[in-house]
């Protein structure tokens, strides 16, 4: 039991996938609580692999139904790690997010992020982590089903940032 809320902690598993930058792709969200798990995943016809790890991260999160949740985000994308443990997306929303890609979608985590005490951990992707595979499999999965939907995400755009897991 987390000690504030007296609620379990969440864990999160994210992962995003694009065959192309952009391409075709998906993302897939293993959640895990007290004993219960809950699979997510979405894909898109074009998309980059930056926006499927981060709208992971979102969808995660956003299917918390409670506030102020203690939630562990393990992922293996050093774009968004990165991001929330250094600063970056602080810094870019100081900025109005000029020139930072993907805002439309750091916008949506920051307000769902600010609901929760969330953490976040990086591992080494496709390194034989059970919840990341899971993941994995979902992502590429659920990009292969919106090529033959043609399912596109409108917003997405900013294809030049490519730091991948």
């Amino acid at each position: 039991m987390s000690m504030d809320s007296g609620r379990p902690p969440i864990y999160l598993y994210t992962d995003g996938a694009s065959s192309g930058n952009p391409g075709p792709g998906g993302y897939g969200v293993v959640l895990k609580c007290a004993g219960h798990e809950k699979e997510l995943s979405g894909g898109f016809a074009l998309t980059t692999n930056n926006r499927m790890e981060l709208l992971a991260v979102i969808t995660g999160l956003e299917a918390v139904k409670w506030q102020d949740a203690d939630i562990t985000v393990v992922s293996d994308s050093s774009y968004v790690v990165k991001a929330v443990n250094e600063g970056w997306v602080f810094n870019w929303e100081k900025k109005d997010f000029a020139k930072a890609k993907n805002s439309d979608l750091w916008i949506r985590f920051l307000k769902v992020y600010r609901r929760h005490r969330v953490r976040f951990r990086w591992i080494k992707g496709h390194a034989g982590h059970p919840e990341n595979e899971r993941c994995d499999r979902l992502a590429v999965e659920a990009g292969a089903g919106a090529v033959a939907a043609g399912k596109t995400l409108p917003e997405d755009t900013g294809y030049t940032m490519s730091v991948t897991h």
